[in-house]
């Protein structure tokens, strides 16, 4: 098999995962603020949530408006995850809460690397492939990635809140490419999901590889 120039990844699932579920870590630091939920309710309420929203992408922002859109498009479903749970009405300050809870997304602590990972980058690396990130995530990836000392591994990182498009949508694959002056067919994209990454990538004419990791929910 020719070896590629580039080998693009998905983050969330692909890369790192979320320790625990996204309801867990709703409901612990919900907590703090005096609210007390199951997890199995917050878990539920937030797929729907998130099901329900349309992709984070925001055209015609401007580039230093997009991380105050990315919040607020985040603060609408975690209101609606809390109030499908019925306890929205619980919190003194929601906005606080709220705060809290994205930021805490863009540390270290929420999220764990899979096990493959690093050894399949430093592989990559010692024979000169470049690497990328094509994720539906936002511009807190840049510091996730950071905390998880993963960042210097990539070449490029590209977020459909900062591409104005989402997988599995063929134009954040072409924005990707661009970044390295590569054709679709000497690049690899590797992902966990079917239609976001595999279809998505094979729609643009790169060869894509599926991964099969746990179940894993989108995370704020």
């Amino acid at each position: 098999m020719q070896q590629p120039k580039v080998i693009f990844l998905d983050a969330v699932g692909t890369l790192f995962g979320i320790r625990g579920s996204v309801g867990e870590v709703y409901s612990a630091i919900a907590q703090r603020f005096g609210v007390t939920v199951p997890t199995d309710s917050l878990n539920q309420a937030f797929i729907q949530a998130f099901a329900a929203t349309n992709p984070p992408v925001f055209p015609g922002c401007y580039p230093d408006e997009i991380p105050q859109c990315e919040f607020e498009w985040w603060r609408v479903i975690a209101q609606r995850t809390f109030q499908q749970a019925g306890v929205l009405h619980q919190f003194a300050d929601f906005d606080d809460f709220f705060d809290q809870l994205y930021n805490y997304f863009a540390t270290a602590e929420p999220w764990f690397i899979y096990p493959d990972v690093l050894p399949a980058l430093q592989a990559w690396q010692r024979i000169g492939i470049e690497m990328g990130i094509v994720s539906n995530f936002d511009s807190r990836l840049d510091y996730v990635l950071e905390a998880l000392n993963l960042k210097t591994f990539f070449t490029s990182i590209t977020v459909c809140t900062q591409a104005g498009v989402a997988k599995p949508d063929s134009r954040i694959f072409s924005i990707a490419l661009q970044k390295h002056f590569c054709e679709p067919q000497d690049a690899w994209h590797i992902g966990d999901s079917l239609t976001q990454d595999f279809q998505g990538a094979r729609a643009v004419g790169i060869r894509a590889i599926l991964l099969e990791r746990n179940p894993q929910m989108p995370a704020v």
